[in-house]
């Protein structure tokens, strides 16, 4: 028993791991875009903001779907749809193609992010719900470094076309791995009714706490995408010039948040959500003001900072919809996550305006007024559940 449990928390490690390995690859790409397409700093993001708007389109009809068809299914279809779409990036001879790859490749993620939520809150593996969503966020962290750290590297030596390649194999190979690990669930309750399901969306949309958890993962990829977009532009320029490759290794830091993740469902459960929210947000708020030191390692103390208070909070909401969500929880899920990721195009996008007008001062001081702001959201009006624990 404790071996299968350990196979199924792999594969949901796994399914994290995927899901976030190839959406926000071009960030260290993104001046080396610059220079190659001859574009501004604005047009390059692009290519991170169009994956994320189409993860925030999609992600209501993909909570629908999985309500309907089923969470391994919609899982992975989902990473076989993300791995062909990354694969076919390499071949766009312009700037514009490419970001018409990065947002139909990012079509698919949602199918995946809403169906893992809504699984493991019904079936969790290997401890309480808490946990086993910390261990799918622990694959996200890792995922998100990796696809990161992946993509400067191997542009550094190979070009710009060939992370896409390199990192659509890796996502194919996962969706293998995670066909044949990955348990079909057994709590599901398909609901195919489309009325049944606009009814659930209204529901949803009534109910306040879950209401204030989408306006939490709102601002919570805002803060991050903005971050580790203009970063970038910061650190190549005077006067740390970072090339591409250190620009990937720079993701490093997101291998801190794959540390404290796991911890970070133990402490939900011992302190509530309220409180581990509100702690996480000044953390991620301290980290971002940080970045603004004149030297390179007081920076990466900040982002790392960042990260830490991020994934914490990305932890808490996840586990906090389903609780707060009683029924069809997938479409509640994709709820948040097209609020999550709107929240992440619009850091990707709206923060260049601030960038070209006071550069990343400007960035670090939308970000940390908006940290504050949530943190005292969150202690007022969050609330705390019992944590679910597996059955035995």
């Amino acid at each position: 028993m404790r071996r299968e449990r350990r196979r199924h928390l792999a594969a949901l490690l796994l399914v994290g791991f995927c899901a976030f390995l190839t959406l926000n690859m071009t960030q260290p790409l993104l001046p080396m875009l610059r220079e190659m397409f001859h574009v501004s700093a604005g047009e390059a993001s692009l290519t991170v903001g169009a994956s994320v708007l189409a993860v925030a389109l999609m992600a209501p009809l993909a909570g629908m779907l999985a309500d309907a068809l089923g969470r391994k299914k919609v899982v992975v279809c989902s990473l076989l749809g993300a791995a062909v779409f990354t694969a076919l990036g390499a071949a766009a001879p312009n700037l514009h193609l490419l970001v018409l790859c990065r947002f139909l490749q990012g079509v698919f993620i949602p199918g995946i992010v809403t169906a893992t939520i809504a699984y493991v809150t019904e079936e969790p593996l290997g401890g309480s719900s808490s946990s086993a969503m910390a261990t799918y966020v622990t694959g996200t962290v890792v995922g998100g470094f990796a696809g990161r750290f992946v993509a400067g590297v191997v542009a550094a030596r190979l070009g710009w076309h060939a992370p896409f390649v390199v990192l659509g194999a890796l996502t194919f190979l996962g969706m293998l791995a995670v066909q044949r690990w990955l348990p079909r669930e057994k709590a599901f309750v398909r609901q195919a009714d489309s009325h049944e399901a606009l009814r659930n969306l209204r529901t949803h949309v009534k109910n306040p706490q879950l209401l204030v958890v989408y306006a939490t993962g709102f601002h919570v990829l805002f803060s991050l995408m903005g971050v580790f977009t203009y970063i970038s532009f910061y650190l190549a320029a005077p006067p740390f010039h970072l090339s591409t490759a250190a620009l990937g290794s720079l993701f490093f830091v997101y291998l801190i948040g794959a540390v404290i993740t796991p911890v970070s469902g133990r402490l939900i459960d011992a302190i509530g959500n309220r409180r581990t929210l509100s702690m996480a947000l000044v953390l991620s708020a301290a980290g971002v003001l940080t970045t603004l030191g004149g030297r390179l390692w007081v920076v990466v103390l900040g982002l790392a900072g960042c990260c830490s208070g991020v994934f914490v909070c990305q932890a808490a909401c996840s586990g906090q919809i389903g609780k707060a969500a009683q029924t069809a929880r997938s479409s509640a899920a994709g709820l948040y996550v097209s609020l999550y990721y709107l929240g992440g195009s619009a850091g990707s996008t709206l923060l260049g305006f601030f960038w070209e007008w006071r550069g990343w001062p400007a960035c670090v001081a939308v970000i940390v007024a908006l940290e504050l702001v949530m943190a005292c959201v969150a202690w007022r009006f969050w609330r705390d559940y019992p944590p679910t624990p597996v059955p035995r």
